[in-house]
């Protein structure tokens, strides 16, 4: 068996603290931890994938076995293509069960090999998510706690929403 890869697939728009979390986690318990940037052009980003590939290389920079990679269509096809045995998901609450199982359950089927891990966040990022973060910043709250400080500077930069 080579090296035991995961891959921490998401929109990541925008990366939040919850995000960072899991990534700093996951990278202590395989070899490599590939974070996937989803490319959905049927959902309207605030951040191009570019952008956020940016914003995630500089959160992981110090995290060796973490690289950042973005991919379109099916999952299990992208992990097949990068060795990975494994794909990383993080659950907050019973809804986030209900989907991910869901998902989990069909990339089984699709590839019988690949296995799914779920974490759960930190207490501290339990209730945080993308949407909510860009809720918050769109009525003007101070997202300072929920994402890295550099994320923070380039929603700034992007105005309000």
């Amino acid at each position: 068996m080579g090296p035991n890869i995961a891959i921490y697939p998401g929109s990541f728009d925008p990366l939040t603290n919850g995000h960072l979390d899991l990534i700093e986690r996951g990278s202590r318990l395989f070899d490599s931890l590939l974070v996937a940037i989803l490319r959905n052009e049927n959902k309207t980003s605030l951040f191009t994938v570019e952008e956020r590939a940016q914003m995630l290389c500089q959160a992981v920079q110090g995290l060796a076995n973490v690289s950042v990679e973005s991919f379109d269509g099916l999952l299990v096809r992208f992990a097949a293509d990068r060795g990975a045995r494994v794909i990383l998901r993080g659950i907050r609450a019973v809804s986030d069960y209900e989907y991910e199982l869901q998902m989990a359950l069909m990339n089984r089927k699709l590839h019988p090999d690949l296995e799914t891990v779920f974490m759960l966040p930190g207490e501290a990022y339990s209730y945080v998510s993308s949407r909510l973060v860009m809720e918050v910043f769109r009525v003007g709250g101070s997202v300072k706690d929920l994402v890295p400080a550099h994320v923070e500077q380039r929603l700034k930069a992007k105005g309000r929403i």
